[in-house]
């Protein structure tokens, strides 16, 4: 039901005209909605959806639909005063941080979309802190201006304090709450007013024209204050323009043309020494089209972010596919983002990951889920691909083994004349990283005959959401699903019934614990086996030792005389054997952390392989853990709790019970937001228990931020429990 328009420019937009970008946002304020009105004029689609009418373009999976919130990160693309906008939509929801993460990899610019009632939330500050990890230039967006607690002063100063960014204001609005009806335009002092006289109508129109001192003179001598703090600003923050201030209009800075203040605010958002703010409804149809100027007037084009790789490849392909989808007549759909090169179907291209030979059928550009065929596709763009049948979320995509060679020559060159870069590892597109699942279950098929279905629609699953881990215990032989939160596994449940037809049953939710050594202990350990005719005799000495946690496992070292003495594969061996220790620990069977392992001593009889050496290091490690004292740890999320002052108390109440401590309770307009942290384990089911405390009023937010040690009363209840259930 959408009619897309002809894809005029579709097969090759210069370069110049490319703008790459995403949105990003808390989970109410606005995104999918900000998404839509975009399309809509820019003449893409014919009508306006709502995502509470469940009719929205980018939110497409049926999941997405009923729940209103965007888990998928779907890929756009339109066009806007000639130039080319692909827009990747990304969730705002915690349990999706891996969607952001891969969205923000293959992006060159984003919006951040603020609830100007409430300005940064939490969410929006995990968000914020990766767009500043990949670099990622960035336009903020003040929505809902039209709620009567919306506050303009209030979210610049947020964005200053808790974002530690640099807030460029390119706008004052007119009127506040009901009575916002527009803004002003800064750079150009002209107003920009949508009458919108009857609900039917849908912002397409609006009236520009000079602000006019006579008739406003308050408006006006807000704007005229607001303008001299731009200029000062931007003064502050780029020399070029400080030195044509002072050169040329030195007598008034006002009389700046508006054209040389736009070019300086473009060059300190892609340094990042600033953020433009805009202000608008998107609900109401009011500052969209601005936004779509800022968007390709300040975030910068492909060919402004300077990749290493488009220097290494030179004119050849280099691209990295950053989501995988399924679809039930096309097979596997990768989505790729072009570095250098040029993409075209039905040739062979080289999978680096993989270290395979894939050939690509048919290319396709994404609009939401309708996708248009078309010849070719060059660097900078983001396309569509079928016919890959091998290549998983992350991987890099070059047209040969020899290209990617000649890409790690000129690498290694540069890194020899005074440029350190490591040799072989950048030629390949950083991944995406994967964070550790914090929550897992069983999942069984409704009969045996089904398994088998199960383990492919799972497969599937897995190349779509890296984030998803499965795993076979190897106790009980069942699946298990380990996934980022409550809503990502009962979402990850209700796609295999809807999209595979499998009704599965899941287990009761379990926490994904870790474990640490609290003492230092050393053993040692002897394997005598004889196989047919071989006898395998080998003797191993190691110490455990706590260390500071970091991330899971831990480190094995050799002392000085074993480095020398043992081959590279007996190294191996010994340091298999460790692995597999760390990822069972001695008390209850979760992942190590913490520990350190020395190996002191391996003898062993000749003709012994190696595969007997890991038996006898494992072995050998059991030992040393139980010697040296379990712990248990268990996560720590940060919670954050946006709650009316009324129902304040009972909420604190409640975490109390908890097992929660409170770090701040902070005040937002009417309500109070309560920052604590909670052991993830006693966070079972708090969305409805919440719901229920607050009279659906309060809204909340959770994100991993530890592992800590369990006292010694919780760990015995865990402990005993834990034995109850095997």
């Amino acid at each position: 039901y959408y009619d897309v328009k002809s894809l005029r420019a579709v097969v090759n937009p210069d370069i110049s005209k490319i703008r790459n970008i995403g949105i990003m946002a808390h989970i109410d304020a606005g995104k999918t909605t900000t998404t839509e009105r975009m399309l809509y004029y820019s003449g893409y689609t014919r009508a306006l959806g709502d995502v509470d009418d469940g009719d929205t373009v980018t939110d497409f999976m049926a999941q997405e639909r009923e729940r209103g919130i965007t888990i998928q990160s779907a890929a756009v693309t339109f066009d806007w005063k000639s130039h080319r906008i692909n827009l990747i939509d990304t969730p705002g929801h915690v349990d999706f941080t891996l969607e952001v993460e891969r969205a923000l990899r293959v992006l060159d610019g984003a919006v951040a979309v603020f609830d100007a009632s409430a300005g940064v939330e939490a969410q929006t500050l995990t968000v914020w802190r990766q767009a500043e990890k990949h670099h990622v230039p960035c336009v903020c967006f003040l929505n809902k201006m039209d709620k009567p607690a919306a506050n303009l002063g209030f979210s610049i100063e947020s964005i200053r304090q808790k974002l530690k960014a640099n807030p460029v204001l390119l706008q004052i609005p007119i009127g506040s709450g009901k009575n916002f009806t527009g803004v002003v335009d800064l750079l150009s002092k002209q107003k920009l007013i949508w009458k919108l006289s009857s609900m039917g109508e849908d912002g397409r129109v609006f009236e520009m024209k000079p602000l006019d001192h006579l008739d406003e003179p308050e408006l006006s001598q807000e704007v005229n204050e607001a303008r001299a703090a731009l200029i000062e600003q931007i003064a502050d923050l780029d020399d070029e323009f400080a030195e044509l201030l002072l050169t040329d209009f030195s007598d008034n800075f006002d009389a700046v043309p508006s054209v040389k203040l736009r070019e300086a605010v473009r060059r300190v958002t892609l340094t990042r020494k600033g953020v433009p703010v805009l202000c608008g409804s998107s609900l109401r149809n009011k500052g969209v089209q601005p936004l779509l100027d800022a968007i390709t007037a300040y975030l910068p084009a492909p060919s402004e972010r300077h990749h290493d790789v488009v220097r290494w490849y030179k004119d050849d392909l280099c691209a990295l596919a950053f989501k995988v989808l399924h679809d039930k007549q096309r097979g596997p759909l990768v989505f790729v983002r072009i570095y250098s090169g040029t993409l075209k179907p039905q040739t062979a291209i080289h999978n680096i990951n993989r270290n395979s030979i894939e050939r690509m059928s048919r290319l396709l550009v994404p609009f939401a889920d309708q996708h248009v065929e078309i010849p070719s596709m060059t660097a900078g763009n983001i396309a569509l691909t079928v016919g890959l049948k091998q290549t998983v979320t992350g991987d890099t995509i070059v047209s040969s083994k020899a290209s990617a060679a000649a890409a790690a020559r000129r690498a290694q060159n540069e890194s020899e004349t005074g440029k350190k870069k490591g040799e072989h590892a950048s030629v390949v597109l950083s991944g995406v990283e994967v964070p550790d699942p914090v929550f897992f279950c069983t999942i069984e098929p409704p009969t045996l005959a089904k398994q088998s279905d199960l383990e492919n629609a799972l497969n599937c699953l897995q190349r779509e959401d890296p984030s998803l881990k499965v795993r076979v215990d190897p106790d009980s032989g069942q699946t298990i699903l380990c996934g980022m939160g409550e809503l990502h596994i009962e979402i990850i449940h209700d796609r295999i019934r809807r999209e595979y037809g499998i009704e599965t049953h899941l287990g009761p939710l379990q926490v994904a614990y870790r474990e640490t050594i609290l003492h230092e202990a050393s053993t040692t350990d002897t394997l005598d086996r004889t196989v047919g005719e071989r006898r395998h005799v080998v003797t191993v000495k190691l110490a455990v030792r706590p260390v500071e946690l970091s991330s899971a496992g831990g480190f094995t070292a050799f002392t000085e005389e074993l480095e020398e003495q043992l081959s590279q594969e007996i190294k191996e061996a010994v340091e298999n054997g460790v692995h597999s220790s760390y990822l069972q620990g001695p008390l209850l069977g979760y992942p190590l952390e913490g520990v350190s392992t020395l190996i002191q001593s391996v003898s062993m009889v000749p003709g012994t392989s190696p595969a007997m050496v890991s038996a006898c290091v494992s072995r050998c490690m059991l030992k040393a853990l139980r010697l040296a004292g379990g712990q248990v740890l268990e996560p720590l999320m940060s919670l954050e709790v946006t709650v009316g002052e009324e129902h304040l108390s009972s909420v604190l109440g409640d975490l109390a019970q908890r097992r929660g401590t409170v770090r701040d309770i902070q005040s937002r307009h009417d309500n109070k937001v309560l920052l604590a942290t909670v052991p993830l384990a006693e966070m079972m089911g708090y969305s409805t228990i919440l719901r229920t405390l607050t009279s659906g009023t309060a809204t909340f937010s959770l994100e991993l931020d530890t592992y800590e040690a369990m006292n010694p009363h919780d760990q015995n209840t865990l402990l005993k429990r834990m034995a109850g259930l095997s």
